[in-house]
């Protein structure tokens, strides 16, 4: 439901007008400036009206709590109310039940609320009618809510509440659809017109009662009676009636205007504001020269003191939550076919529970997810994992696509209220079995990466497995392409953590986050666009360094631990808090080695083109073959093949520069 915030004070209206030189009645400022106009002095007020509770299921009754909450933010003087309370059309034992769950949940309001009487609060049904009290339940209403008929001042204006299930024959039980029983009786008629000469000093009169009888279903009502006494009356304002659970205007009729609300909590064929259906109160502004009225959907009025720091960063939190594979990623054998567990490992950052709901995609191609879903509510701080049994029979790498999840969240506040965050989809990690075959490694052609500012390589975090003890070394040959305005990821696991290559308006900067902040190195130039560097970036725990063709750019020192994260490593781009690709290279990229060792020293080192494994290598993409275009072979003791993300990622045969050899 699109949430609405409104005003219930009228915005003064701004003329436009010359700038003025001096001060001007009213308005206090040091300063010169177009006149204001300053809001009305008028006395006025606000009050609530409520539809039909009834009709529907029992949880109709969370619709009228969250009335009660919206209408305490808006803080009016008083709520009225247009019948049918409860359910009725019961026994007393049942009736009172109900009874006493509806008063419980208005007498959260902060302000007096008013009854009307419907047919559900009177009518009586028992499975033997002779034991049907003569006015049904109208003694049980009087004594549990009130009057069936009064009326009340406040600030000068009338309220005046009527009753449209009188039984004219006692011994008939009751029905609205009995012509008989659509007619005000004598007694109430009478009464009314007493009334109103007792308000005729009022300023203005609102009525309220629950079947509107104006409507051509009631036309052999005496209505018509009614409506004359009112009519003559000269202050009657407004009619409010409920019953039909739609919302329809009535119009204006000798001054008068008549108004049928929908409902807070009965029953509906469905959502649909547009055609008169919802669940709703209705806020009502009184002025001396007459009223103004909006509808606000239950739940539309919102509380701004929510938007604390805290509040909103716990929902930062979850909006941004990241689901992790529990084992690593899953690994196809050769011939592409899978049958393994799953694991999402869930955890809950924030200080009240959240439910979680993980739902396997329709229809993903050779894929089969079981079960379909999974659900868990995670108390604060709590972590636990979700199984889902993944196949894939063997078939074609071509046209290969990832098996995905969508994530909903809903962050369960110890108000009783409930956020649902935006549904989000992820990717399962899979990549290639650590038992390839070994032609699978044999040398091949020379290619090279070739990005175009839209795809990636990925690798799952567990596959590069780094201590926060450990140094490490990054390096690659890089070739800058056209369009790499603003700041670019070239190799990184950054995310306010860990390591990375970027391009900042062309120069180029390793980063490693050691301690609380990141330490950093850069090119005093830009590189060359078109041009093959060889890059390398160095952390020996101590200091962290940056080569580019062999040459030491510059060092920074460094103390402290070296933090972690749980984000992909991306060749390409850097990663978002939620894990994904963003800030896309341009350009070319060929062999990419991770190390967990301080490879380079002193001022200089000589470069190769090849980079060749060792104990020492978490990572090494050659970058010569893929499997189906989609999987990027490690020649690294971890088999942590990359997968291709987005578009353009593609291999393109290019020989590196000629090195020096002297």
């Amino acid at each position: 439901m699109r949430l609405i915030l409104l005003s219930l004070s009228a915005a003064a209206c701004l003329v436009h007008l010359p700038l003025l030189a001096n001060g001007q009645e009213g308005i206090h400022t040091s300063r010169s400036g177009r006149p204001l106009a300053l809001p009305k002095g008028d006395d006025m007020f606000h009050f609530v009206i409520y539809g039909d509770r009834t009709g529907g299921p029992p949880e109709g009754i969370a619709v009228l709590e969250q009335a009660v909450k919206d209408t305490n933010l808006l803080d009016p003087d008083l709520v009225m109310t247009v019948g049918d309370l409860i359910n009725g059309y019961n026994q007393e034992t049942e009736w009172m039940e109900e009874m006493r769950e509806y008063r419980g949940v208005m007498n959260e309001l902060r302000m007096p609320w008013f009854p009307v009487a419907g047919n559900h609060d009177v009518y009586w049904r028992g499975k033997n009618p002779e034991e049907r009290p003569e006015l049904e339940h109208e003694g049980n209403y009087e004594k549990h809510f009130g009057p069936l008929w009064y009326w009340f001042a406040h600030k000068d204006h009338g309220f005046l509440v009527l009753y449209t299930d009188e039984t004219g024959d006692a011994s008939k039980p009751k029905s609205f659809q009995d012509k008989d029983q659509i007619q005000m009786s004598q007694e109430q008629l009478d009464w009314l017109s007493q009334s109103l000469k007792e308000m005729k000093d009022l300023k203005q009169v609102f009525v309220f009662l629950h079947h509107p009888r104006w409507l051509s279903q009631y036309r052999e009502s005496n209505w018509p009676e009614v409506h004359q006494r009112l009519a003559e009356a000269g202050n009657v304002r407004a009619v409010f009636a409920g019953h039909i659970h739609r919302l329809n205007y009535g119009g204006v009729k000798d001054g008068i205007e008549y108004f049928a609300l929908a409902t807070t909590g009965g029953s509906m064929p469905g959502h649909m504001p547009q055609i008169g259906y919802v669940h709703h109160l209705n806020i009502v502004t009184v002025r001396d020269e007459g009223m103004s009225m909006a509808i606000l959907p239950v739940g539309s009025a919102i509380d701004p003191r929510l938007y604390g720091k805290e509040r909103l960063g716990e929902l930062d939190a979850l909006r941004t939550l990241t689901i992790a594979s529990a084992y690593g990623p899953l690994r196809l054998d050769a011939e592409g076919s899978i049958n393994a567990e799953y694991a999402a490992r869930c955890h809950n950052p924030t200080s009240e529970p959240i439910e979680i709901t993980l739902t396997a995609l329709p229809k993903q191609g050779d894929w089969r997810i079981m079960p379909s879903h999974r659900h868990l509510t995670l108390a604060p701080n709590e972590t636990r994992d979700l199984a889902f049994r993944v196949q894939r029979s063997a078939s074609s790498m071509e046209g290969f696509a990832l098996p995905s999840l969508t994530l909903d969240i809903d962050y369960l506040e110890a108000s009783g209220a409930r956020v649902t965050l935006p549904s989000r989809q992820f990717e399962m990690p899979v990549t290639l079995s650590s038992a390839l075959p070994e032609a699978w490694f044999a040398a091949g052609d020379n290619k090279v990466l070739q990005l175009g500012g839209e795809g990636a390589l990925r690798l799952d975090s567990k596959s590069l497995e780094l201590s926060a003890e450990s140094p490490l070394t990054l390096e690659a040959w890089i070739q800058v392409g056209e369009g790499n305005k603003g700041s670019h990821g070239v190799l990184a696991k950054t995310e306010n953590s860990e390591f990375g290559f970027f391009l900042h308006e062309g120069q180029l900067q390793f980063d490693v986050l050691v301690g609380d902040s990141y330490q950093s190195v850069q090119t005093p130039d830009k590189l060359a666009i078109g041009e093959w560097f060889h890059i390398a970036g160095v952390y020996d725990l101590n200091e962290v360094r940056l080569y580019v063709d062999g040459k030491r750019i510059g060092t920074k020192a460094t103390s402290g631990p070296r933090k972690l994260n749980t984000h992909p490593f991306y060749v390409g781009a850097d990663p978002s808090s939620r894990g994904q690709a963003t800030r896309h290279f341009r350009g070319k990229i060929d062999e990419v080695r991770l190390s967990r060792v301080a490879r380079y020293e002193g001022e200089s080192f000589e470069r190769r083109h090849r980079h060749e494994p060792d104990a020492d290598t978490v990572l090494l993409l050659h970058l010569d073959q893929s499997v189906g275009g989609v999987f990027h072979i490690d020649h690294g003791p971890n088999a942590a093949h990359a997968v291709a993300v987005g578009k353009g990622a593609v291999l393109a045969s290019e020989d590196l520069p000629a090195l020096d050899t002297d």
